[in-house]
């Protein structure tokens, strides 16, 4: 298959200026933000563990909230995915052959939009509704990704905005909607054998 966008054409040169100033910092920089690109979704992850059970001594409607917020994240990342069969760009590293800080994905392995941005976005969107404090760590923490995600030359810098941009519209949505069921959801859910998820013992 072909790709169907040539991403160098927006931004190659911005992104190969961001390699290149990756290949000349220092090496303790350029782990700790490969490791943060490599493994860093799992503090998100976690950030939605820390909601929910900040939630559950807060209410059922929060902790209902704070359940919806990996939905969010599911539904942020399946559109991306969708967006990538129907672009496919290839990655910046494949075309343009330059040295970066991670092993390039194989071919087909399309790179726009980025999905770690969009899934660390959405996770930032969603935890806003639950949490104002957790929503703006895991907002910092999701730029933070977004960037890494060109730092290590995985992406170019518009596949890591749309993706980010892909992340806040999806989840804005979905928890928009979810908060006009929250309560009804939550009476119900109380009646059933998932209590225990919606209340602190």
């Amino acid at each position: 298959m072909t790709s169907a966008l040539g991403g160098a054409s927006i931004d190659g040169s911005a992104y190969t200026d961001v390699v290149d100033l990756a290949g000349r910092s220092p090496g303790w920089l350029d782990t700790a933000v490969t490791t943060w690109s490599a493994y860093g979704l799992a503090v998100f992850a976690l950030l939605m563990v820390l909601g929910w059970w900040q939630a559950r001594r807060t209410g059922a409607v929060t902790a209902v909230t704070a359940l919806a917020a990996p939905v969010a994240v599911v539904l942020a990342y399946g559109v991306d995915a969708v967006l990538k069969l129907v672009v496919r760009e290839d990655r910046p590293c494949r075309s343009l052959r330059v040295r970066t800080l991670e092993a390039c994905p194989a071919p087909g392995d399309w790179s726009f939009p980025s999905n770690h941005a969009a899934i660390a976005a959405a996770t930032a969107v969603a935890l806003v509704f639950v949490s104002r404090r957790l929503g703006a760590v895991a907002a910092v923490a999701a730029l933070a990704m977004a960037a890494s995600r060109a730092w290590v030359g995985v992406h170019y810098p518009h596949d890591v905005a749309v993706g980010v941009l892909v992340g806040v519209l999806v989840a804005s949505a979905a928890m928009i909607l979810l908060r006009r069921w929250a309560r009804t959801l939550a009476r119900h859910l109380s009646a059933t054998v998932l209590r225990p998820l919606l209340a602190a013992p």
